[in-house]
Order: C-alpha cells, then sequence, then structure tokens
C-alpha cells in the first residue's frame, strides 16, 4: 500500500524525503509527491506515476524547508493523475494518508455544504479539510486532529503539516502502520522501520489509535482516549543495505537467489540440527490439546497454508480448514473452544487477514502467526510468534517470503506431531535431515536458472497458460501461475491434475503452454496420465520434473526443466524456485515492470 515518511529537521529535508520514497516505492508507486513547510507556506510538489517523475519536478522547481511530509501512492479512490497525488492540502494543512476512509462521501458532502471545493477524486483530500476547518476557526493542531480522529471510519495512517506551524508534525494510526523514529535534534514519522533506516535506528511502533505530536525535541504521544502515552523506544534493526539490488537486474531476481540463505536462516531458528530436532518457542498452550486448525491467508501465503494442510493432516492428523482472508468472516465459520487459527502474512498488516485475526480472537480462538515482520501488528497481537527470516522483501511479487513461509509450517507441524505423540524420536529425526537438505536443494534447483531463461521465449508469446499439479503440487500449480499472471500480465490458472477433465481441458490446443509440476513419486503415474490426455489434445508441455521423471515421462514435451530428487516433504519448497523463474524470465522476455507490476502492492492495507 501507501507509503509515508515525515521528517522534522535542522537542514532542508527534500532530498531525504526522497530517498525515503525510494525505500518505499514497492509499496505505492502510481504517483508520489512531497510538501515542505518553507517561508510560512506550503510548498507542494507532485507528479503522476514512478517516483522518478517526481525527481523530474523537483530539478525544475526545487523547494526548500527543514520539515516536511512525503508519499508514493497506490490508487484506492481516484486514478493515478497528479491531482490525485498526495499530499493533499489546503491553505493551512497538508497530509499524506495510508489506508480507505470509508465514510468520505458523507464527510465531503457536509463540507461541500460549508462552501468547501475539492480539487482530487479521493476519500483523504476530506480528512485534510476537516482538520484545516478547525484550524481556520481557531483551533490548535492538537485539538483539531484530536476531533477529526473519532469521525474517521475505515484505515489509516496519517502525516499532517501545518502552514502556522513550522515545528511540529502530527501523525495517526489505525488499523495501518506508522512508526515515530528519534534522532539527534530532529524526529520522523514513516510507513515502516525500513523507510527511516538510514535516518535512525531508534524507533516506536504507535499501537491501534495512536495518534503523536513530534517536534525536534522529541514525541508526544496519545493513545485512542487522548490521554498520552508510552511507547518503547527499541531498535529497528532494518538496514538500507537491504533495498539494493547489488548485481541483479532486479528485486525479485536478488530475492529468488537468496532463499538458499534464508531459509536456512529460517530452518535454524526452528530445528536443532545437533540431534535432529524440532524446537519452537516456548508455547503458553499446550498443542497437543488442540483438536482443529483453521488458517487464514492471501495470495501467496494462501497457497502456502494449502500445502501445509497437507502437513498438518499428514503428521498431527488435526483436521485442518484453510480460507482466504477476504471471505473468513463473511462465511460466519463456526470455531470450536480451544482451536488454533493460524495466519500467514509477508508483512503482518495484511488488513483482511488482521481482520480474520481479530475475529478469531474475540471467538476464544488461540492466535498463531507466521509472518516476516516480527514488529508488525499481527506479531504483536499473537498468542504464538512465528517468525520467518527471509528479510526485506521489495518484489512486489513474493519469492523468498513464500520458502520461508513452508519451513516454519513444516517445522510446526512436526513439532504438533511429537508432542501429539504421533511422530516417534526416529521419524522426528527423519523429517528434521529432510527439512535440513532443504537449502542445498534449492542451490541446485537454481543451477538450472540459464535454462529455464533459455526456454522463456516459448511462453512469453501465450495469451494463456495452465499449471498442473497433484498433491503437494496443486497449491504450487496455482501459486506458478499467480506468479506469471502478476508480473507477465500473461492469463495463468493453477488446476489440480485430475480436475482437468471436469471442464479446464476444453481450454487445450496448440496454442496453450500447460506447465506440469511432477516430482517422482508415489503421484508421478497419475499426474503423466493427466499430462498424456493434454497431449492428446495438441497441449503444449512444459515438463518440470527430477531426472527420474523426465526420463521416463520427458520425451516429447515443448520444454523441460530438471529439478534435483527430494524428499516429498521438501518439494514444494525445491519446486518453488523453477516456477519463480519461469515467471520471472518470461516476464524480462516481455519486457514488463518485474518488480513493480501494474496495479499491485506489497502490502494491501485496506479491505
Amino acid at each position: 500500500m501507501c507509503g509515508i515518511i515525515g521528517i522534522v529537521g535542522q537542514q532542508p529535508v527534500a532530498d531525504r524525503l526522497v530517498d525515503g520514497l525510494k525505500r518505499m516505492e514497492y509499496r505505492g508507486y502510481d504517483s508520489s509527491g512531497l510538501c515542505v513547510v518553507d517561508g510560512g507556506e506550503l510548498q507542494r510538489r507532485r507528479a503522476e506515476g514512478k517516483l522518478g517523475n517526481l525527481v523530474e519536478v523537483l530539478k525544475a522547481d526545487p523547494v526548500d524547508g527543514t520539515i516536511g511530509i512525503a508519499h508514493t501512492r497506490w490508487a484506492t479512490h481516484g486514478a493515478p493523475t497528479a491531482n490525485n497525488a498526495h499530499p493533499h492540502a489546503t491553505a493551512q494543512v497538508a497530509l499524506v494518508h495510508n489506508g480507505i476512509i470509508e465514510n468520505f462521501k458523507e464527510l465531503r458532502e457536509e463540507l461541500r455544504r460549508d462552501g468547501r471545493t475539492f480539487e482530487s477524486e479521493t476519500d483523504s483530500e476530506v480528512v485534510a479539510h476537516l482538520v484545516s476547518r478547525l484550524v481556520e476557526n481557531g483551533a490548535s493542531p492538537q485539538d483539531a486532529v484530536a476531533d477529526v480522529l473519532p469521525r474517521l471510519r475505515g484505515a489509516f495512517s496519517l502525516a499532517i503539516a501545518f502552514r502556522d506551524h513550522p515545528e511540529m508534525l502530527i501523525g495517526a494510526r489505525l488499523g495501518s502502520p506508522l512508526v515515530v523514529g528519534y534522532g539527534e535534534g530532529e524526529m520522523f514519522l514513516g510507513s515502516d522501520a525500513l523507510a527511516l533506516a538510514p535516518l535512525t535506528q531508534r524507533i516506536s511502533y504507535l499501537e491501534e489509535g495512536d495518534w503523536v505530536v513530534i517536534t525536534r525535541e522529541g514525541a508526544q504521544i496519545f493513545d485512542a482516549e487522548n490521554k498520552e502515552a508510552t511507547r518503547e523506544i527499541v531498535a529497528s534493526g532494518a538496514s538500507a543495505a537491504a533495498v539494493e539490488k547489488g548485481n541483479y537486474r532486479h528485486f525479485m531476481q536478488k530475492e529468488i537467489f537468496e532463499q538458499p540463505t534464508v531459509v536456512a536462516q529460517t530452518l535454524g531458528s526452528y530445528l536443532r540440527q545437533a540431534d535432529n530436532s524440532v524446537a519452537l518457542p516456548q508455547l503458553d498452550f499446550d498443542i497437543s490439546e488442540i483438536r482443529r486448525l483453521t488458517i487464514v491467508a492471501c495470495g501467496t501465503s494462501y497457497y502456502a497454508g494449502m500445502v501445509a494442510k497437507y502437513w498438518f493432516e499428514h503428521f498431527a492428523r488435526v483436521p485442518v480448514d484453510i480460507d482466504v482472508a477476504s471471505e473468513f468472516r463473511y462465511r460466519e465459520p463456526v470455531l470450536e473452544d480451544g482451536g488454533l487459527a493460524l495466519f500467514i502474512s509477508q508483512s503482518g498488516e495484511t488488513a483482511d487477514t488482521l481482520a480474520a485475526l481479530r475475529h478469531c480472537k474475540a471467538n476464544g480462538q488461540v492466535i498463531g502467526v507466521v509472518v516476516n515482520v516480527p514488529t508488525s501488528t499481527m506479531a504483536r497481537e499473537a498468542d504464538l510468534l512465528l517468525p520467518t527470516h527471509a528479510g526485506p522483501e521489495i518484489g512486489v511479487a513474493s519469492t523468498k517470503a513464500f520458502t520461508c513461509q513452508l519451513a516454519v509450517l513444516a517445522a510446526l507441524a512436526a513439532h504438533m506431531a511429537v508432542k501429539k505423540g504421533l511422530m516417534n524420536r526416529e521419524e522426528e529425526q527423519s523429517v528434521v535431515s529432510h527439512l535440513l537438505e532443504t537449502p542445498a536443494c534449492l542451490n541446485a534447483a537454481l543451477d538450472h536458472d540459464d535454462d529455464i531463461a533459455s526456454m522463456a521465449h516459448l511462453i512469453a508469446p501465450a495469451r494463456d497458460v495452465l499449471y498442473l499439479g497433484r498433491g503437494q503440487d496443486y497449491p504450487l500449480a496455482m501459486e506458478g501461475a499467480l506468479k506469471l499472471k502478476e508480473i507477465s500480465y500473461i492469463h495463468a490458472e493453477g488446476y489440480a491434475s485430475g480436475e482437468m477433465k471436469h471442464g479446464p481441458i476444453a481450454l487445450i490446443d496448440d496454442e496453450v503452454p500447460v506447465v506440469v509440476i511432477a516430482p517422482s513419486g508415489p503421484l508421478f503415474e497419475k499426474t503423466v496420465s493427466n499430462m498424456e490426455e493434454v497431449r492428446a489434445r495438441g497441449g503444449k508441455i512444459v515438463l518440470i520434473s527430477d531426472a527420474e521423471g523426465l526420463e521416463e515421462a520427458g520425451e516429447g514435451c515443448m520444454a523441460t526443466i530438471e529439478m534435483p530428487k527430494v524428499h516429498p516433504l521438501i518439494a514444494p519448497l525445491v519446486y518453488a524456485i523453477p516456477v519463480q523463474l519461469l515467471a520471472y524470465h518470461v516476464a524480462v522476455v516481455k519486457g514488463t515492470d518485474v518488480d513493480q507490476p501494474r496495479n499491485l502492492a506489497k502490502s494491501v492495507t485496506v479491505e
């Protein structure tokens, strides 16, 4: 979603505001803008499109000023135009906003009746006018904000500057993250710690309903009841180097190749190599008493949960319900007392998933969270926090977060099986040994990058692509299809192999490539049978398998991709590599924007 940064500085801030936006461009890139308070005026610059357009605007028309706010936008209300770009401003107030104001129409009508005019189509502009109206009538900035915030329904983080108060910024959050940064004679606001990494390592996370006044001297934080509050100052640990591509062409490519390292780091937190055992954090509940597991997630994280369903039911014999977060609450799910609700998210701020988490909490579920940001809202509200250790993921299409999620979920499934007495010591050692083989197998899979790149041109002209898989490979087929359509804009769908004959086979002709994910093993022959049904109808097959599988079924395929022979447990992690690389190289051939695909944002903080 949108990215926010604010600086109360001692030197001109425009360059640092732009640098902060560059670190958050993965959050939104439809438009961008900044505003500084300078000489008793609000100096605002905005541009449609990528951040480079704003840089050019500032070169032609620079601004000065030691206090300012900036924003990179992912459009929710209104087209991505310069007029709809943030900051939004009146003569008195400028603000930037991440989130959505659900009652903006009624607020806008109220303001129009009061004679106020609007220059944008956005929901955000109403907040600027609400605050400005009170300030113009003599209210202090603090009183104006305290009066306006309870009137807003939805989710938001805000940073607000005031023309006549050049010594302060005010920030607020409800359902969308905002952090406060502490410097030497300077203070900062940001959507996340990464935005502030080069500026300060000392940050505070605002809690739900908090708002804050920052000056050069420090921060004054208030809670949702407008009572002064204290929030712990912590070391962020974020590194500016994390948003550098190094020698890679794209962040997505870099993050694909980081997977052996980050999966090893993640597994190292949950497995003991000395005795090949699972070692989870100390739990405040008895996991052996869990009778039902509810998994909730969105997008790629949902597919990780689908794979994990196989593991939990196979190893721990626990029935698993799995839902996409955006639908979960609306079917009024039956939640048994003492159930474990497990939420999977890269950012830990996904609005749909967070709302589902709170619904489960209100219904007596134990809350587990698999998340890549251990300081996120979901992490702070969890009973069981299971961090992945993927590091910042900048590419919008998730890669390393997915495999790290799988690593954590496999460890959790094994741990639950052990605690329930369904996995003996020898079986535990076997599972752990296979999991510990994963990083080396990921490296072996990456060795085939050149082969995948060389056949990407065969897929790039396609209008439609189908992916097939059985068992654990079925969610991987859906994940592969998602990756391809996200970054290459080719329509792609993933299906369970056996379901092809129940409808989708009608789509097959010699113009439709079909990617078949089929490691050799118990399900291989059935998958090959479905593959032959495709071949009989002229479909162009790309078979992803190991040497044994390719020898048996690779003849006559349009292309083959060889993977190392691996244990079925870790096959979903290893076979994630070729579907990621295939999508990546097809997108490169097509010339699309790999890291910032159209219409997408990294963290979806509105429902």
